[in-house]
């Protein structure tokens, strides 16, 4: 008989399906601040479509492109990224001007990129916007 008893197939079973799940658990804790969320913005000029879609005084979520676009009273653009700068995580739901994230509960100002809620405790990316040929781009100007 050996010093060290044999585990048996269960508990190695048990304890390799434990493994991934500990990794994600500490990659979803671990980005804030590590800079991921900067790569969450346009890297490149992006479409959101005709300028009319954000109106004066309005603000609007383009879910797909990630980006949260403001228009001010006096048609001043703003936009943000609008992935959580917590653990990256998509930002899909706006109420008012309030984004909030749908993982941890994050929430942000979408006038401002301004943390209103943790666990978040960096405010989102700004990201340059403007008009070009009455379509809102988002982005990067092209070089």
């Amino acid at each position: 008989m050996s010093a060290h008893p044999t585990p048996s197939r269960r508990a190695l079973l048990q304890g390799a399906a434990a493994i991934p799940v500990v990794g994600l658990g500490l990659a979803a804790c671990s980005t804030e601040g590590s800079g991921r969320a900067a790569t969450a913005t346009p890297t490149a000029p992006v479409d959101l479509g005709p300028e009319g879609q954000v109106a004066k005084g309005t603000t609007r979520l383009f879910k797909d492109q990630k980006v949260v676009v403001t228009r001010a009273r006096d048609g001043a653009l703003t936009a943000y990224g609008s992935v959580c700068t917590h653990a990256a995580c998509p930002i899909n739901k706006m109420e008012g001007t309030t984004l909030i994230c749908p993982c941890h509960g994050s929430r942000f100002d979408a006038t401002s990129g301004e943390v209103l809620k943790s666990p978040a405790t960096v405010p989102l990316p700004q990201v340059p916007v403007r008009v070009e040929n009455g379509r809102l781009v988002a982005g990067p100007t092209e070089a």
